[in-house]
């Protein structure tokens, strides 16, 4: 099986990762679960498909420490072009991450997960090199914050390959459709 690298953030309805402060306490149901489906997403079964994170050096500040603890086993690269303080098993990757990420993808392994806002996931996306797209809309409109997406890339064909809905948030898995020619 090939390794993939996989964007899995959740934001909310207009396009958020974290608040402006990079908060994310926002980020919960809406005590409704009428319209849940079964089986619900299960992000610990994500989590045991993949052994590294690549996070970006805003959301390892924002979350990092705790996230690592959470994920214990896993590889962790903080992309910054900048020095930074990190905690073991925490390395910075700096310089051009696309291609070390594409690089490690070669090697054997299981996925590579994605976790970051545009800083990070902008290079990603203009190289077209994410093979899939997970993301929990969270029902909520921040209206400032920090962006999952920016502008300025090429159009990128998605197939739908899941849904789930989790206590009215609608997670969302797709495939990048591969350019044919």
């Amino acid at each position: 099986m090939d390794r993939k690298v996989i964007l899995n953030l959740a934001v909310s309805l207009d396009g958020y990762i974290c608040d402006c402060d990079g908060g994310f306490e926002w980020i919960r149901g809406q005590g409704d679960r009428s319209l849940d489906t079964q089986p619900l997403y299960d992000i610990e079964e994500f989590a045991r498909q993949i052994d590294v994170v690549v996070m970006g050096r805003k959301a390892y500040a924002d979350c990092g420490l705790d996230f690592i603890k959470e994920a214990a086993g896993k590889q962790f690269w903080v992309a910054s072009s900048q020095k930074i303080s990190l905690d073991p098993p925490a390395v910075r990757v700096s310089g051009d991450v696309v291609a070390q990420v594409m690089a490690l993808k070669q090697q054997p392994g299981k996925d590579i997960w994605l976790f970051g806002g545009a800083g990070l996931t902008q290079p990603f996306i203009q190289a077209d090199a994410v093979d899939e797209y997970i993301i929990g809309i969270i029902p909520i409109l921040l209206g400032r914050g920090r962006r999952l997406f920016q502008a300025d890339f090429a159009s990128i064909p998605l197939h739908l390959e899941q849904t789930w809905i989790d206590d009215g948030i609608v997670i969302l898995r797709y495939r990048r459709e591969r350019k044919s020619g």
